[in-house]
């Protein structure tokens, strides 16, 4: 039998080997129609069982990548979203009911719905890997599995297992898959089919979890593990932001994955949950990354050389990590004690992050120091990242160019000044482009790729594809004043100094932006981007402080209390974390949230207006993924269409009123009202 998307071959043996090679797509996925042949071939089987059946994958990029996730944008309705949720959970109950035994055979990536496929099926063959590649990522969409792998999950692995792979949405490796009950064998290319009829042959009973796993899903015991489940939840996510983990903990206490009501009750929540706007912004998200990684066109050339210059926090962490991401480094700075402290983290960054050992010293050999700057005449980039002066920086590039070999790319990591000021001296500026990457590098996946109007199309191409083979998110943007994520934190920072000087406590003002959906205070953002650096970018934007606060911030610079690099700034830090204590001080005013908020917002219509990006989705990417502002709700542009454009005007222009010009609407809002 052979259909759009899925064969099926029934060899000597009575084993039927059904294949899904989605049509027109490098990747499975689980799209309406996938799901509406699958229901057509199941008939047969059904009603002329074989001896076995084995589901198995036709593309090399894996097994089934989950839902087809453009279809959820069309679904409006709770009662929609309930009758596809159902269907989808009817069909993997058909495969668990046919009477023969069943296997999946995985051969990479098998994520959400394609996991709940495979979790219907009685057994899991996996080809050996070491990548994570087995997961339930709905949680990150704002949802739960909807499939049934609500109940599966814990039907096999058990409460803390099944839980944990649902809550975090973070995939596993195959060793841990076998270990935690998903995986029963692996495999290799070369007898994978073999390991299938040996199962399908054997017909053993179903993996179970531990005697501990099931007592731990008793109906005495759930309500004892629930507030547990809560507090760890809770530690990362509000209710109200993030509802999609407190409705599965939910689910489980009172269902307790229980086949009888557990898959109706996961496919109401499921539905009630996609039509949130949570969900829908999430949703947003997952389409806003795959359009930061389609920006660019295939370089001519590949970049697998690097050499960085300045071994500071950021040019030592830029190297580490591009060592880590597999390309080769070298590290330059005045004096090998500069670049100690850069390879120590280093060091600790492979120990992390890097498990097996022969891999272990490849990395740690890719990135070399390099006093001396040997490095740079066989590097395909090099990437300034010293101190922020602009006559040092040229003064390197006129070493560094005349060291070069041709073809090869001069970036910059400078977080505010113009590329305009910095490449007067070159004798190819036209080649000179903005790396900048953002404080901590091995954590925010962000890079901001900053052009000038004559930069070389081929070497902005070749910065995006560094970029990515990095794993790491680009955002083109124009060279002006702080680019773009630096110019949009810089009147977020300013606004939380003029709470701080009328008298409001630090807790209270980081409390007001966290309340709102930041994943961290502007105070406690200063203290980790570094006092020095947040003054330096306020006078480079023209937006420096006055007052009583920016004298104690000089002061503080002057003194070297940095911020966490220093272990002292606003908070005190002890292992990376700012010791904030009780929040006794006065409350915030009513209009905190406001204050602090819609001066990004209207500087990142001021920054489109500008062109300083050119779309609007781009700019609401480049904001979340470099500020972290509130995934859930869309970026900043996003979040003002939501809340109504005609509302944020009126409340910015309120806010003048009280506050001054900082707050007066960019004119830029005419240019979004013209689009409503």
């Amino acid at each position: 039998m052979t259909s759009k998307h899925w064969t099926i071959e029934t060899d000597d043996g009575g084993i039927a080997w059904v294949c899904l090679d989605k049509a027109d797509g490098n990747a499975n996925v689980l799209s309406s129609e996938v799901m509406l042949e699958l229901d057509v071939l199941l008939g047969p089987l059904q009603q002329n069982p074989p001896r076995g059946v084995v589901i198995y994958s036709g593309k090399k990029s894996g097994f089934i990548m989950g839902a087809d996730i453009t279809e959820l944008t069309s679904i409006t309705t709770p009662e929609r979203a309930y009758e596809v949720t159902r269907l989808g959970q009817q069909l993997f109950d058909r495969i668990e009911a046919l009477d023969c035994p069943t296997v999946s055979a995985i051969n990479g990536f098998c994520l959400g719905g394609g996991l709940e496929l495979a979790m219907s099926t009685d057994y899991r063959v996996a080809l050996a890997n070491d990548k994570a590649i087995l997961g339930l990522p709905e949680v990150q969409l704002g949802l739960h599995p909807g499939f049934g792998g609500t109940v599966r999950a814990i039907q096999l692995c058990g409460v803390r297992p099944g839980m944990q792979l649902m809550l975090t949405g973070a995939p596993v490796t195959v060793d841990k898959g076998r270990r935690i009950g998903l995986i029963d064998r692996v495999a290799t290319e070369d007898n994978w089919r073999e390991v299938c009829r040996e199962l399908l042959a054997a017909r053993r009973a179903k993996h179970r979890p531990p005697l501990l796993e099931r007592i731990l899903n008793l109906g005495l015991v759930r309500p004892f593990i629930k507030p547990m489940l809560t507090r760890q939840v809770a530690a990362k996510a509000r209710r109200d932001h993030y509802p999609a983990p407190y409705a599965l903990i939910d689910l489980w206490a009172k269902h307790g994955a229980a086949v009888r009501t557990g898959y109706e009750a996961e496919a109401r929540s499921f539905s009630e949950l996609m039509c949130t706007a949570t969900s829908r912004n999430l949703v947003r998200v997952f389409f806003l990354q795959n359009k930061l990684k389609a920006q660019g066109n295939k370089p001519s050339g590949k970049i697998e050389s690097v050499h960085v210059v300045g071994a500071g926090v950021m040019g030592g962490d830029i190297a580490a990590w591009c060592a880590l991401r597999g390309l080769k480094v070298t590290l330059q700075d005045r004096a090998a004690e500069f670049i100690e402290p850069a390879i120590k983290r280093a060091d600790a960054l492979f120990a992390k992050r890097v498990r097996d050992p022969k891999e272990l010293v490849a990395t740690v050999a890719r990135l070399r120091p390099d006093v001396a700057g040997d490095g740079i005449a066989g590097a395909d980039l090099i990437i300034e990242a010293i101190y922020e002066k602009i006559e040092a920086k040229r003064s390197l590039y006129a070493t560094v160019e005349s060291q070069m070999k041709s073809g090869a790319i001069l970036a910059t990591n400078t977080s505010s000044i113009r590329l305009q000021e910095l490449r007067t001296e070159l004798r190819q500026p036209e080649r000179f482009i903005g790396l900048h990457f953002f404080n901590p590098v091995a954590q925010l996946p962000l890079v901001e790729v900053v052009r000038c109007d004559d930069s070389v199309q081929d070497v902005l191409d070749s910065g995006f594809a560094f970029v990515k083979a990095i794993g790491k998110f680009p955002l083109e943007c124009a060279s002006s004043p702080g680019f773009v994520v630096n110019r949009i934190l810089a009147p977020y920072m300013t606004e939380a100094m003029h709470l701080l000087g009328s008298g409001v406590s630090l807790a209270a003002i980081d409390e007001v932006a966290v309340a709102f959906g930041m994943p961290m205070g502007p105070i406690e953002l200063v203290d980790s981007v570094g006092l020095d650096v947040v003054l330096h970018v306020s006078k480079v934007l023209g937006t420096q402080m006055e007052g009583p606060v920016a004298e104690q911030m000089a002061a503080m610079v002057a003194r070297g209390d940095l911020g966490r690099k220093s272990g002292q700034g606003f908070y005190t830090w002890q292992d990376g974390r700012a010791q904030k204590g009780r929040n006794s001080g006065p409350l915030a005013p009513s209009d905190a949230a406001d204050r602090l908020i819609l001066c990004m917002v209207n500087e990142a219509v001021a920054c489109l207006a500008e062109k300083v990006v050119t779309d609007a989705d781009l700019l609401d990417a480049g904001v979340i993924f470099g500020t972290g502002f509130a995934p859930f709700r869309g970026g900043p542009i996003n979040y003002a269409r939501e809340r109504g454009i005609e509302v944020v005007l009126a409340r910015l222009q309120e806010l003048a009123g009280v506050y001054g010009q900082r707050f007066a609407p960019h004119r830029g809002w005419s240019d979004l009202q013209a689009v409503e």
